[in-house]
């Protein structure tokens, strides 16, 4: 199991980390003000797993392997970032699904935002980065690893949803005043511009 010590100092530490504003928290408060906090949460399920491979991955050595190899992974980011300019650009010209439309939230596909988190998740170099700094030592390489990892997992995921759902629930809230009368351009140029920026983040840094 892992150490009690190491475990208080972990959960503090990777809660300011999560609650820290970045790509992922940004896409949470661009889709709550877009599609509503119930169905974010499909792009939040894809973010979870996908920061949970970038976990394991990370522990067992595969984020050294692609570092050797940066070619696919540099493709899932251009690609990834190109289809979130795409949404960034449909959403200020209030086209799209998930454009608002002042009077009911369009109907998006649950795979589309599942697969938006996954994406987003697994081609962010910063989540790599910070996992493959800050997992190694909070692991006792004495011990068993799977355990010690299972709970660091529970830890991370929680985390992350508690984030990210305040993030959503504040971008719901902020829909509810913005979207009233003339305002509904305004909010899709507004979403529509984070949208466009996390892809352009998400790609070049």
């Amino acid at each position: 199991m892992i150490d009690p010590t190491a475990l208080a100092v972990f959960i503090p530490t990777f809660f300011f980390v999560s609650i820290t504003p970045g790509m992922c928290m940004t896409l949470a408060l661009t889709l709550g003000m877009s599609v509503g906090l119930r169905k974010t949460m499909w792009m939040m399920a894809g973010e979870l797993i996908g920061v949970i491979v970038v976990a394991i991955s990370a522990v067992i050595g595969v984020a050294s392997i692609m570092l050797k190899y940066p070619q696919v992974f540099m493709a899932v980011k251009y690609l990834g970032g190109a289809y979130l300019v795409y949404l960034g650009i449909q959403m200020i010209r209030s086209k799209g699904k998930l454009s608002i439309s002042g009077q009911s939230t369009s109907i998006v596909n649950r795979v589309t935002l599942f697969n938006q988190g996954l994406i987003t998740a697994i081609s962010n170099p910063k989540g790599w980065a910070f996992m493959v700094a800050l997992l190694p030592p909070f692991i006792n390489i004495e011990q068993d690893v799977a355990p010690q990892l299972l709970i660091l997992l529970v830890v991370i995921v929680i985390t992350e949803f508690i984030s990210m759902m305040a993030y959503a629930a504040g971008g719901k809230t902020l829909s509810v005043y913005l979207s009233k009368g003339n305002n509904v351009a305004i909010m899709n140029r507004f979403a529509g511009t984070i949208m466009l920026a996390v892809g352009v983040w998400l790609a070049l840094f």
